[in-house]
């Protein structure tokens, strides 16, 4: 379906084994100043000629036996802590507990995965740079952060090199000296079976859509995953010490009794179970990962397969020119710019189609119906109907990923104009994606602008030629 990019040292020369590929939300098919090296608005995982996975080992436990059964558990003063922290040969995770006391948990090679980090650091254990985006960033340049809330090793997904093929997410990456560290005022625990777990500042979260990325998909919820991939219910804020709880109430069902999760809003007394028992951090098709400043888009090779292809949507585009849509006042035809164009936010063209979101009825440009002169771009009447609101032009979705099925482009996100198939507009339209440190909202997967709360998409109303 698609051309593979070279993705450094993670795909194999001879029939290489696709995991599946992680997509940064709000970015047409490429960076604004292009895709480079590590950084890019996609990465695709391969199995790696050699296994780089890691996995708790069992070699001393003090204080807790029932954790022999699930990893090794160093408890020790500090020194002796930092020696084992700065063995550069040994993976692990080091839970400060006090200055004078420090859990580190070792970790082994494993064989039977392969391990993959993400974060904003270029240091060179991370394979896929990420940075903040930002919301309707417009034109061939970035716009510059001045503080990010991604952290320089954000999480790790770790792929299982045997079929299925199962990617898992956890919570933190290993650093250049092998080490995760979670500090004095991080959230961290002891679980009931013994081992540690924790989470990291500003969270990673993760949304499994139900009935996987279809076209009769719908939101799941948000959950925090853990260091060790445990999952759990949302802090409240990003950055708050104290984790999150599970609220389960039970239902007869066949016969049999089974947990159901409740709602924040169904609150229920003496039912508290810290970690989600019937969710995983096992990614869907279609799974997000939130990352405190960029949403990650988790696509199967499986479901990247029946995706439309950049021929697809090449198509489609050059379908609706070839109808000569035009504008109902000035009568001119309009068309659709290059694939090419659309991605870069290109400056307009004389043929570009606009759009009256309110009504939905595509005009060319014309610089006449404002209705404040004091504000010319904030709302225009449109000629044919007389609905007032946005006057946008239209740029076609050109991010494959994005879509959840191949219909054609017949439907416009509001405010930006970004232009795809009615049911992925529509899908989009209803996910709420994390904003700041405790808010929620639906954006345009093309370009992260944020949709309007009344209207999310606009279907598109063309006119015919006149012959």
């Amino acid at each position: 379906m698609f051309s593979p990019n070279q993705e450094e040292h993670c795909a194999p020369t001879k029939e290489p084994v696709k995991y599946g590929e992680l997509v940064v939300l709000g970015y047409n098919g490429s960076l604004p100043n292009g895709d480079r090296g590590r950084r890019k608005s996609r990465f695709a995982l391969y199995r790696r000629a050699k296994a780089n996975g890691v996995k708790p080992s069992t070699v001393h436990i003090l204080n807790s036996p029932q954790a022999s059964k699930v990893t090794t558990v160093h408890i020790l003063n500090s020194p002796q802590a930092s020696k084992a922290v700065s063995c550069r040969g040994q993976h692990s995770i080091s839970y400060t507990l006090s200055r004078n006391q420090t859990v580190v948990v070792e970790y082994c090679h494993d064989k039977d995965t392969d391990m993959f980090q993400i974060g904003r650091s270029t240091e060179s254990p991370i394979d896929f740079v990420v940075t903040d985006t930002v919301s309707g960033s417009q034109g061939g340049e970035e716009t510059p952060i001045t503080q990010s809330t991604i952290s320089r090793f954000a999480c790790r997904v770790v792929c299982e090199r045997n079929p299925p093929f199962t990617a898992r997410i956890y919570a933190a990456g290993f650093d250049s000296s092998k080490n995760i560290f979670l500090g004095e005022k991080a959230a961290k625990w002891k679980n009931p079976d013994g081992h540690m777990d924790g989470l990291t500042t500003n969270g990673v979260l993760v949304m499994h859509p139900r009935g996987g990325f279809t076209e009769e998909s719908k939101p799941g919820v948000w959950r925090e995953i853990s260091v060790c991939g445990d999952v759990y219910t949302l802090r409240e804020t990003r950055s708050a010490q104290t984790r999150g709880k599970l609220i389960v109430c039970f239902v007869w069902k066949k016969g049999k009794l089974n947990g159901r999760i409740c709602p924040l809003s169904e609150p229920l007394r003496g039912a508290f179970i810290p970690a989600v028992d019937s969710e995983s951090n096992v990614l869907q098709d279609g799974s997000l990962v939130d990352l405190c400043g960029a949403t990650l888009l988790w696509r199967t090779a499986d479901g990247l397969f029946h995706t439309p292809t950049q021929k697809h949507l090449e198509a489609l585009r050059q379908e609706i020119n070839a109808a000569r849509p035009q504008c109902p006042v000035g009568l001119n035809t309009l068309a659709f710019p290059s694939m090419q164009r659309s991605r870069a936010l290109s400056s307009l063209e004389d043929k570009q189609p606009w759009v009256y979101l309110a009504c939905g009825h595509v005009h060319g440009y014309h610089n006449w119906g404002h209705r404040s002169e004091q504000e010319p771009n904030a709302q225009r009447e449109c000629p044919m109907c007389r609905a007032v609101g946005p006057y946008v032009p239209l740029w076609l979705g050109c991010e494959p990923a994005f879509y959840v099925d191949t219909g054609a482009p017949t439907h416009a996100f509001v405010p930006c104009g970004h232009v795809c198939s009615e049911k992925s507009a529509k899908y989009w339209a209803e996910i709420p994606l994390p904003h700041g440190t405790h808010a929620f909202h639906a954006a345009c997967p093309f370009c992260a602008s944020p949709l309007s709360l009344t209207q999310g998409c606009a279907k598109l109303i063309f006119q015919g030629p006149i012959d």
